[in-house]
């Protein structure tokens, strides 16, 4: 037997039936007409935003998109926020639906042409990722007439420590080396760019308050340097983000508290020069992941050399990552449930797997359940981040999964 991760504490039972958003699983398939099937709790959504208000009431919050781009999602989430980060064209088209061009800003790198002119004619902020990126920003701002609004992505000289996956701190394909930033930014400024800030991201789902805080901390300082050495304040520093989630047995939950003291401690001593900036911080996978439960329906158990398996219709080309295929070393078990007997204890170990043909298509392994039959339903948590669109949906031509927003 294999250990599953904790179960997000805002999902019970009703008489051992699992509720999301205050109905019934069951319902939320009838609802939708088959399985599989993503429903999101927009009220955990907004309890998160709620809790990082409260912790880091000087600091503006962002949705990074790429965390679940399901429209109806965003709708939810772009009034409780102050921006929206995209990587791409059609994350841009999807935020400019919701939200006024000022309030996106475009990261990643390999931009298009195209994609560049679509953001400087819509008004969208650029984080420019190198020096190339900017000059063609610039040609094509001139060539519509039109000041681009441009930030500057800075590859950290430090890494998140504990962080899934690092983004700073090493050779990267992400931002401008921390030692060239100032001088493309006057770069910029120079050739006529509405110069809009700085934009750092040292790494991904950190569980660790204390090396988010000193990531932070670094953070401020690099931004301080950098100004000085441009000789203008930015308007903006994003200070990325990196806060983690409790997928894994063990796992503990983030102390965002923690991490707010510190955040604001730090940016009442910050350098003068920093005293007129605005501060921001961008989030995914934290303020979605908790809110989100994959529903599988149970098509086949069977029994093979001694061990039970619950073949469901679901499987990684919906979630990948919790088939352990999504950037994981070591496969680990996401939490996981029968819908139908939540809170009863284990009476047996299986594996909950998928229909695909490849042994990868493993959902739970060993682990220990309830018993459960066909047509019984299978919960997997912590889905509201990184599961549909991050999953290769067309693998043997099996049909999309449905999605639905609760409230």
């Amino acid at each position: 037997m294999k250990p599953m991760g904790p179960l997000p504490p805002e999902f019970a039972g009703l008489d051992g039936a699992l509720t999301i958003g205050g109905r019934r699983a069951e319902d939320w398939v009838a609802e939708a007409g088959d399985t599989p099937l993503f429903v999101y709790d927009a009220a955990i959504v907004a309890a998160r935003v709620a809790r990082f208000r409260a912790a880091m009431p000087a600091v503006d919050l962002h949705y990074a998109i790429k965390a679940n781009p399901h429209p109806p999602l965003i709708a939810v989430i772009a009034p409780l926020v102050d921006g929206l980060d995209v990587a791409s064209a059609g994350e841009l088209r999807l935020a400019l639906a919701a939200k006024p061009a000022a309030a996106i800003s475009f990261a990643g790198p390999g931009k298009r042409d195209d994609e560049l002119a679509i953001a400087i004619g819509a008004g969208a902020t650029l984080n420019v990722e190198s020096e190339s990126e900017g000059a063609r920003a610039l040609a094509i701002g001139d060539r519509l007439g039109i000041a681009p609004r441009l930030a500057v992505r800075v590859n950290p000289d430090v890494e998140l420590r504990g962080s899934g996956m690092k983004m700073g701190g090493r050779a990267s394909p992400f931002g401008v080396d921390a030692d060239q930033a100032a001088a493309l930014v006057r770069k910029l400024i120079g050739g006529g760019a509405d110069w809009r800030g700085l934009h750092f991201y040292a790494g991904s789902q950190a569980l660790d308050a204390a090396a988010i805080a000193d990531t932070q901390d670094a953070t401020l300082a690099l931004a301080a340097r950098l100004a000085e050495a441009v000789g203008a304040a930015p308007p903006l520093v994003n200070l990325g983000g990196g806060f983690g989630v409790p997928y894994f047995a063990n796992d503990r939950a983030l102390d965002v508290e923690t991490v707010g003291a510190r955040l604001t401690d730090a940016l009442g001593a910050r350098a003068a020069i920093l005293a007129d900036s605005r501060f921001a911080i961008e989030l995914g996978r934290w303020l979605v992941a908790e809110a989100g439960v994959y529903l599988t329906r149970i098509v086949d158990r069977k029994l093979s050399h001694g061990e039970i398996f619950l073949v469901v219709d679901g499987g990684l080309n919906h979630q990948l990552a919790a088939s352990g295929n999504f950037g994981t070393v070591v496969r680990r078990n996401y939490p996981l449930a029968v819908a139908s007997a939540m809170g009863a204890e284990p009476e047996e170990t299986v594996s909950v797997v998928g229909p695909l043909c490849t042994p990868l298509d493993r959902l739970g392994d060993r682990i220990a359940l309830p018993q459960a039959r066909a047509g019984d339903l299978i919960a997997i948590f912590l889905a509201g981040a990184y599961g549909a669109s991050a999953s290769p949906t067309g693998f043997l031509g099996h049909p999309p999964a449905a999605e639905r927003v609760s409230g």
